[in-house]
């Protein structure tokens, strides 16, 4: 029988709200050599990948030279902390999410695509930093999602099999990679659908034998 130990949460679009960020922030970067993105391709082609990934594909499509990247992807980081530190707030839906959960006694942890310091600067705004067993970002593997490695990073790290552990995620690359790495899903379409009772509830139908 399946039982559920641990869940991990993607976080852009999960716990946080920062799609939006994310997409200003890049074209802000962008705009210093005259490029951009459109919304659309923001949600449709780019969602939940890392931006250095993000760059590259710029690079294969519309020319955008390699000798930027590093410049882009540090004004990029630099962008995205002025938008933290104005905008992320606490979401109580969340902290009761959080809070309940590791006091039924699961472990709970986020696997990110972005950098380490907006993760771990985004926890703490959000006060959901004192509830998570574990924390990965992008530095923490070889490769983003969509690459399993990430949850599979994250399921070892927490010490359970990938069928003991749940994932949250809102965006096709993340769910193939937590496909890929053997957990079980909850497909959100924004942060509004993450809540206690949704989690739980798909904890019952996984331990019921639902895929």
């Amino acid at each position: 029988m399946t039982q559920i130990r641990a869940v991990v949460f993607d976080m852009d679009g999960v716990l946080i709200d920062a799609k939006e960020w994310h997409y200003e922030a890049l074209n802000r970067a962008l705009a210093l050599f005259g490029n951009s993105i459109s919304r659309y391709d923001h949600l449709i082609t780019y969602d939940g990948l890392p931006t250095r990934r993000k760059l590259d594909m710029l690079t294969k499509e519309r020319g955008l030279p390699t000798e930027l990247h590093g410049f882009l992807n540090e004004m990029k980081q630099m962008y995205t902390m002025e938008i933290i530190h104005a905008k992320c707030k606490p979401m109580f839906q969340h902290e009761y999410a959080l809070s309940n959960l590791v006091a039924d006694g699961y472990k709970v942890a986020v696997a990110s695509n972005s950098v380490r310091n907006s993760v771990e600067i985004m926890m703490d705004k959000a006060n959901l930093s004192k509830y998570l067993s574990a924390v990965l970002s992008n530095e923490d593997v070889a490769n983003g999602k969509p690459s399993p490695e990430i949850y599979e990073k994250a399921f070892a790290r927490l010490g359970f099999d990938p069928g003991e552990c749940l994932v949250v995620e809102d965006n096709e690359n993340g769910v193939r990679a937590a496909r890929e790495a053997g957990g079980h899903l909850l497909v959100v379409r924004d942060v509004y659908d993450v809540d206690y009772e949704s989690i739980k509830s798909r904890i019952a139908q996984v331990e019921q034998g639902a895929q």
